[in-house]
């Protein structure tokens, strides 16, 4: 029996199909990738939302180890540099050579026409930067004491610092300051949404799983507490705070009132996530399996929007971080002694700090600016990332 032979279109067809295989590796893998996996290879796509991740992780590091980076104690003062503009550091002698970091010796004097202090650089006396130096003892997280701090000056110079950006009125180091207040500031917002969260979960959920008379109740309350101004009830609530109270109490006041007010837009999200899933099969199919109401909304629910609830928070987080320092700076949040970026920015509201010494507001501010903007382009990434299927 002989072998048919092949047509001239066959052959044409088999060379088509040689060249160009059915699916390429990279496909094959997107096929077969999970729903996370999926996730984040179109979340690396956002570059802007890589750097905000980045620049996040970094300031929370900066807030976890601020007693490690902050090169001072941020309550020590230093008499002579009150008011002093943040300090050069060089890699250039005058003579043009390489060197170690390091920074010149500053002489002040005073300015008779003007009253103001000014600083001047002696060329003749330079103070090397050490890293991993000795400096002031403290508790890291209050368990562990020790005295290395990650830069500063040899031990022993007491009449110089380093001021990477500048000395406020009282001649502390404002680095430092801001090392310690990204601890609180930075902290307020990841503990008021993780409370709004779990009452907007709680209560949008039993609004749209349950609805009726609950629902209605629940949709009551929720726009009553939207029709108040934010401002203003925040500042009448802080003002309900006692005076006296120490900073711990403090700062978990201003964290449960910024929770009270900011949980009606995550139920309002839930609530008709809800209405849309309690008809679906799975749902469905749970509850004839035998399955208790609470393990069907936290177990089959929850998790199929869980992705939307995380761009959520990331876009939330901010919110909480401006509603703090809006507080603090208006002088009813949280007060001195403790230390956050709103602290630093009710220090600058006055007329001789923003014509004398302009980095007591720009320090904090850019710190706050740079968060919020952070926070935006990851949660812009996330909310992109969270439908990994849209086109």
């Amino acid at each position: 029996m002989t072998t048919p032979k092949p047509q001239p279109q066959d052959m044409e067809s088999l060379e088509l199909l040689e060249a160009e295989p059915l699916a390429q590796p990279e496909e094959e893998q997107l096929y077969v990738a999970g729903q996370w996996q999926l996730m984040w290879w179109k979340f690396r796509k956002h570059k802007m939302a890589l750097v905000g991740g980045v620049i996040l992780i970094i300031l929370y590091l900066i807030g976890a180890f601020c007693e490690f980076i902050a090169p001072y104690d941020p309550e020590a003062y230093f008499v002579r540099y009150k008011m002093a503009p943040p300090t050069p550091v060089r890699i250039f002698d005058t003579t043009g050579t390489l060197q170690a970091p390091f920074i010149y010796h500053r002489d002040r004097s005073k300015d008779l026409e003007t009253l103001r202090d000014v600083y001047t650089e002696n060329p003749e006396i330079k103070y090397p930067i050490h890293f991993f130096v000795k400096g002031t003892s403290y508790k890291l997280w209050g368990i562990w004491e020790t005295d290395i701090n990650l830069f500063g000056l040899a031990p022993g110079i007491e009449d110089q610092g380093v001021f990477l950006f500048g000395a406020d009125r009282l001649g502390r180091d404002l680095f430092s300051r801001l090392c310690y207040g990204a601890r609180i500031s930075l902290s307020v917002g990841l503990v008021g949404v993780f409370l709004s969260l779990t009452l907007g979960i709680v209560l949008g959920g039993i609004s749209g799983y349950y609805g009726g008379r609950v629902d209605t109740i629940i949709q009551r309350v929720i726009e009553f507490i939207r029709t108040i101004p934010t401002i203003p009830l925040w500042m009448a609530l802080s003002a309900a705070l006692p005076a006296d109270w120490p900073v711990l109490r403090m700062y978990f006041g201003i964290t449960i009132i910024l929770s009270l007010v900011g949980w009606t837009g995550m139920a309002r999200v839930v609530r008709g996530r809800f209405l849309s899933l309690r008809q679906e099969d799975f749902v469905l199919a749970a509850r004839l399996s035998g399955s208790n109401e609470f393990r069907i909304i936290i177990r089959h629910m929850v998790p199929s929007f869980l992705s939307h609830i995380i761009a959520s928070l990331t876009l939330s987080i901010p919110g909480q971080i401006l509603g703090e320092t809006g507080l603090s700076f208006l002088g009813l949040g949280l007060r001195a002694p403790a230390i956050s970026w709103g602290v630093l920015l009710q220090e600058a509201q006055n007329v001789r700090s923003l014509a004398q010494a302009p980095w007591l507001l720009f320090s904090p501010a850019v710190a706050v600016i740079l968060t919020v903007f952070a926070f935006n382009f990851l949660g812009d990434g996330l909310r992109d990332a969270a439908d990994p299927y849209a086109r």
